[in-house]
C-alpha cells in the first residue's frame, strides 16, 4: 500500500487529544462557601476529537487545527475575570458550564462530515476536572 492510497474504511475509532492551558478567576454566585469569593485557578483544557476515516495520507484531522482552535478559545479567557465574558456574565462560571461553553464553541468551528468533537475535559485544579460530551438525539 502506498502512502497515497487512503486508509480503508474500518470499524476502528481514532480519538485525537490536545491540551491547552489558561489562568483565569471567577467568583461562583450563589455558592456555600469559599468559592463564591473571588477566586483563580490554573486551568487545563483537553479536546477530544473523534473520527472514523483517514485521508489519503492517514491524517484524520491536522492536530494543528485542534491545537489553533482550542488555544483561540483559551487565549480569549486568559488572565480574565470570567464573570465579566459573555456567556458567564449570566450563567455561573462552573466548571461544569466551561466544559459545555468550549465543547460548544469547538464543535462549531471543528465538526466535519470526518470528524466531530467528542468531548472536553476541564481541569480547574491538578486533582478536579470535568468531562463534557453531548449524545447523538
Amino acid at each position: 500500500m502506498s502512502l497515497s492510497t487512503p486508509t480503508p474504511p474500518s470499524r476502528g475509532l481514532y480519538n485525537l487529544k490536545v491540551h491547552a492551558q489558561f489562568c483565569s478567576a471567577h467568583a461562583l454566585r450563589d455558592y456555600p462557601g469559599d468559592c463564591r469569593r473571588l477566586h483563580g485557578h490554573n486551568w487545563k483544557v483537553e479536546t477530544e476529537v473523534e473520527a472514523r476515516v483517514l485521508d489519503d495520507i492517514g491524517i484524520a484531522i491536522d492536530f494543528k487545527a485542534i491545537k489553533a482552535a482550542t488555544r483561540q478559545l483559551a487565549d480569549s479567557l486568559d488572565h480574565r475575570f470570567l464573570n465579566d465574558i459573555e456567556p458567564f456574565d449570566r450563567i455561573n462560571p462552573t466548571a461544569e458550564n466551561l466544559a459545555a461553553w468550549f465543547y460548544r464553541q469547538l464543535s462549531a468551528t471543528l465538526n466535519s462530515a470526518q470528524v466531530n468533537v467528542a468531548a472536553v475535559t476541564l481541569w480547574e485544579t491538578d486533582t478536579a476536572c470535568v468531562r463534557y460530551s453531548e449524545v447523538a438525539a
